[in-house]
């Protein structure tokens, strides 16, 4: 029928292979969709049209084949009376139904295949239709997805595990750093209170020393 040029190509087309093939498939899809709602509205509108031209077509062509019929049953009747002018006029107006209702059978039968055509089309369309909408919600939830993912890897490059080992490295230096240093003040400490406790001990035994000195000399008159 050539009603719509672009429902054709919609029709003709891999509505996948399309969105597959475009560069931001979320938008393409959303746009297909749009343009096949569209043209299923516009094609439901003339299938709706061409529907209601081949009941006009179907009754025109059965009130022909009625007209035809009735003729026939007077021109029958004439006859019966013996009224043969009578006779051919009815089957005169015969004539002339009959070409109506070969006229009017060859109307019907073509807009009844232009319709069938329409109907399909509009079933096809609304196939895939569904098709791109289960297509968009599935990009949709790749999308988001996707945009967590990229939210969680950019959080997660904010973390340089390289970074952090080179910081617990210099953290567990200081604190190696700082037990040494502890550990050295510890025995200075240690070291400086043995040398007093030598020098008491010397102290004290020099003065015993001096003690038994002086006994003795008092023992020998000295």
């Amino acid at each position: 029928m050539g009603i719509f040029q672009r429902l054709s190509d919609l029709l003709k087309s891999n509505v996948n292979d399309l969105i597959d093939r475009a560069e931001d498939p979320e938008k393409m899809v959303k746009q297909i969709i749009i343009d096949m709602q569209k043209e299923l509205s516009k094609s439901t509108q003339a299938l709706g049209q061409a529907k209601a031209s081949e009941r006009i077509a179907e009754k025109q062509y059965n009130d022909a084949v009625k007209a035809s019929q009735d003729w026939e049953q007077k021109a029958k009747a004439a006859l019966s009376a013996g009224n043969e002018e009578l006779a051919k006029k009815a089957l005169a107006n015969k004539v002339k139904a009959d070409k109506d209702v070969e006229d009017y059978k060859e109307m019907y039968d073509t807009i009844s295949q232009q319709t069938d055509t329409i109907q399909t089309q509009v079933e096809v369309l609304k196939s895939k239709l569904e098709e791109a909408k289960s297509r968009q919600a599935m990009l949709i939830a790749r999308s988001r997805m996707a945009e967590t993912q990229k939210n969680l890897a950019k959080s997660a490059g904010g973390f340089d595990p390289g970074s952090a080992a080179e910081k617990f490295s210099r953290m567990e230096e200081k604190i190696e750093r700082k037990e040494a240093e502890a550990q050295a003040f510890s025995e200075i400490a240690g070291s400086a209170g043995g040398s007093d406790a030598d020098e008491f001990a010397k102290l004290e035994s020099d003065s015993k020393v001096d003690s038994e000195l002086e006994r003795l000399k008092a023992e020998m008159g000295m």
